[in-house]
């Protein structure tokens, strides 16, 4: 290990000086400097993670299986075969892990509870062995000065629930989520002062139900062949549902548990940033923002205005759901604040020939930005304030948390040696940028609170199972699970460091 050390230290100190260099054409008022420091003050830093990429512990006292649990089982479904039975094994290691993030230098902790660890049926018996994870987990994080900010549902529906009445699909969903919401705040609300609902209604809703490449593996043509599914509905079924779970939950924690609990609610989005093709094109212009509305606005706009975005219901006609007065009443203003996870970039136009939007991230041959191991994942750092400058702009700007934000590396454990993948410095330079941005919107009067890094490890990273590694700690497969410090950890050490004003 000390070799390794030495060469960490290394490899992070060449690291900085090319940071530095990177900048020395730009003077300080324009860029400012990533450092703790130059944040407001009591601004959060963290990292983020996900029961069923994080527990493990699929089987043990008395959890009841999610539907990822059953898609990840299914041939073909995930790259490698991976699955999170034992993911890298929070669920016993969980006081080694609280550790490295107070070495980490950081405030806060964002993980989601495992619905059915808590109810293995969705709704009716608790499973108490599951309730005392989740006790120990929040004394830990707190004995430790690490705040927990907790995700009610980040994609892991009980497949008891899926199997009795679809999941979702319907509308019955919503008393079972408003249930499981409730007990969670009345079991952890007094030592948790931050919660999250959903966690990118989008991408589950989308990847479950539009391509089925996420469970419950939901499609149909031209987005795929599976085995159920209506690609042209179930997508906006979903999230109408998951908007609609959302309003609820919120309305019981302010009814109920707000006022002498003194916490926060709100939910947690996820958006890339969107260019016209071409900048001089009005129709590529347009195609961008109808992206926005897709993304992002599908679920911030109900939030804030009590409606879908007119571009969404003018495309979509019957097949987007619509609220009741008294719905829309309901979820109009249910946050606190906004979280957005974001990490790459688009350019967007019109299929010339049925009008639908083409996304890409390449123009005149060119990538818009760094393509990463992920091929979704384009480096493009400055769609980080341009993405926070439209939320500021269209919502009043609101109070927002950047509660995702990485980069991954391919799993190379059969080609490089441990102390060449523990260098990296390409995540150092990505989070840097980003962080900077996150500055620059601030600057330009964005009212963000907070970053959380994705991720504190390596982990299953669903349908690509271990094939990527978006950690800050690396976990060794091979051997154990043990965790090792990649550079970036030696860089967040030092920028997080706090000093006394």
């Amino acid at each position: 290990m000390g070799i390794l050390q030495r060469s960490r230290k290394v490899v992070f100190t060449a690291i900085c000086i090319a940071v530095i260099l990177s900048q020395q054409f730009v003077t300080a008022e324009e860029i400012p400097s990533v450092v703790r420091s130059s944040f407001p003050n009591g601004f959060i830093f963290g990292t983020a993670s996900a029961a069923y990429q994080y527990e493990g512990a699929a089987h043990e006292d008395g959890r009841g299986p999610s539907i990822w649990d059953t898609f990840s089982h299914e041939t073909g479904k995930i790259k490698g075969n991976g699955t999170g039975d034992v993911a890298v094994d929070q669920y016993h290691r969980y006081k080694e892990d609280v550790w490295l993030m107070k070495d980490l230098n950081m405030d806060a902790y964002r993980f989601s509870i495992s619905w059915s660890r808590i109810f293995p049926n969705g709704v009716g018996e608790v499973n108490w062995k599951g309730v005392k994870y989740y006790d120990h987990l929040v004394k830990e994080l707190l004995e430790h000065g690490i705040e927990p900010y907790v995700t009610l549902y980040h994609w892991d529906m009980p497949q008891a629930l899926e199997d009795s009445m679809g999941g979702w699909l319907n509308p019955a969903i919503v008393d079972a989520f408003s249930k499981y919401a409730r007990f969670c705040f009345e079991r952890w609300g007094s030592k948790v002062k931050h919660w999250i609902t959903f966690n990118e209604i989008y991408t589950f809703s989308t990847g479950g139900y539009q391509t089925g490449g996420k469970a419950p593996g939901r499609c149909s043509p031209p987005y795929g062949n599976c085995a159920a599914g209506n690609s042209s509905t179930e997508p906006y079924l979903v999230s109408h549902h998951a908007l609609l779970s959302h309003a609820h939950a919120v309305d019981i924690y302010r009814k109920e548990f707000k006022d002498f609990q003194k916490g926060e609610i709100g939910i947690t989005t996820d958006s890339g940033w969107f260019l016209p093709l071409n900048s001089n094109s009005t129709l590529d212009k347009q195609a961008a923002e109808e992206a926005m509305d897709e993304n992002l606005g599908r679920y911030l706009d109900p939030i804030f205005f009590g409606e879908y975005p007119a571009s969404m219901r003018a495309r979509l006609g019957s097949n987007l759901p619509s609220f009741t007065k008294e719905e829309s009443a309901l979820i109009k203003g249910s946050q606190d604040f906004v979280g957005i996870n974001h990490y790459t970039s688009y350019y967007v136009t019109y299929n010339n020939s049925n009008g639908e939007l083409v996304r890409t991230a390449y123009k005149d041959g060119v990538p818009i930005g760094e393509q990463t191991s992920s091929d979704w994942l384009y480096v493009y750092p400055s769609g980080m304030r341009s993405l926070l400058g439209w939320v500021r702009e269209r919502y009043n700007n609101p109070v927002v948390y950047i509660t995702e934000n990485g980069r991954d590396e391919a799993n190379k454990d059969d080609s490089l040696p441990l102390a060449d993948q523990l260098k990296d410095p390409e995540r150092i330079q990505y989070y840097h940028d980003y962080m900077q941005n996150v500055l620059l919107a601030i600057r330009d009067g964005s009212d963000v609170r907070g970053y959380f890094a994705w991720s504190l490890m390596d982990n299953f990273e669903w349908a690509v199972g271990y094939t990527v590694r978006f950690g800050i700690y690396y976990v060794d497969y091979l051997n154990g699970l043990a965790r090792y410090p990649k550079s970036s950890v030696y860089w967040f050490q030092q920028i997080l460091k706090k000093t006394s004003h």
